[in-house]
């Protein structure tokens, strides 16, 4: 680690959930020595609303309420952890991005309700996603409901797709900071051409090598499956049965504005795993996290 100050985001809807998020990044700054930000952002009303409201004779007192809830929040989970306070006002993604790249952080942790149940809303409309497209950091999503002491295992699934190798680099800094093992895996339709297994359990095998000698504890495993639950299920199950306490996926952002993990998974992932999911875009012609391996 450099020696300038890391830095985490954690956005703050006042709800259970990102309350959860806020718990777990206290937890992961000590481990990493990091800084806490805290964000509000007050949403600006519609158009429509401006122009019958007095949105802006009422914004400096909404964001007064905003800073003493926030700094309520500092005082009742941030003990112990250096923690500056922020409220901004417009959309809640794009301020939230603004704000992760002004305070030069190097993490963002967001809690995330996911899809409502008995409720077809698509993942791609929640701010958590366009956060996850947005960002140029890794984005931490919490979606369960356990806050974790620690992080005993990174989850680490691993496709063709050469840029998901890059976030090879990210585990094992993790790993590093929060005294981790990683379980490198790799999912397969039973039904697949051999070669295309075979290229897998070589990636797997080369992956594992590499993490080993760096000094990080690590097992591998090549899962074979029938596709019933479908891929993003089986790699969330999997990641269940060895106990992972956080899952790393390589996002990549496509003309079609999808995620592509193992195709359209990516997605799926981030809406229905209870294990934290860290989310990493390919790194664009330059670092972007100070989160270096030595």
């Amino acid at each position: 680690m450099s020696s300038k100050s890391q830095k985490i985001l954690v956005p703050i809807g006042f709800t259970n959930q990102s309350i959860i998020a806020l718990q777990q990044a206290v937890i992961f700054a000590k481990a990493t020595q990091s800084d806490i930000v805290i964000l509000t952002v007050l949403e600006l009303p519609s158009t429509l609303g401006l122009l019958f409201s007095n949105f802006e004779s009422q914004q400096e007192e909404m964001k007064s309420k905003a800073e003493v809830k926030l700094h309520a929040l500092k005082e009742q989970y941030c003990q112990g952890v250096n923690v500056e306070c922020a409220v901004a006002v417009g959309k809640v993604y794009e301020k939230i991005v603004e704000v992760a790249e002004q305070f030069e952080v190097n993490l963002i942790i967001l809690g995330t309700d996911g899809t409502a149940k008995n409720i077809k809303k698509k993942f791609i409309g929640s701010n958590a996603y366009k956060v996850v497209r947005s960002a140029s950091m890794p984005v931490v999503t919490i979606k369960g409901k356990e806050i974790r002491k620690q992080c005993r295992v990174i989850a680490l699934p691993l496709d063709l797709h050469k840029e998901t190798r890059e976030k090879v680099s990210y585990a094992i800094e993790f790993a590093r900071l929060l005294n981790s093992s990683i379980h490198v895996f790799s999912v397969s339709l039973e039904n697949n051409d051999d070669v295309v297994k075979n290229k897998l359990k070589q990636t797997l095998s080369q992956v594992n090598t590499f993490i080993t000698s760096k000094g990080i504890p690590t097992s591998m495993a090549f899962v074979e499956i029938d596709g019933s639950d479908g891929f993003s299920n089986s790699i969330i199950n999997y990641s269940k049965d060895i106990e992972a306490d956080l899952m790393m996926i390589m996002t990549k952002e496509e003309s079609n504005l999808e995620l592509n993990f193992l195709g359209s998974n990516a997605q799926k992932i981030i809406n229905n795993s209870d294990i934290p999911v860290m989310s990493i875009r390919p790194a664009i012609k330059k670092d972007l996290t100070s989160f270096t391996i030595q």
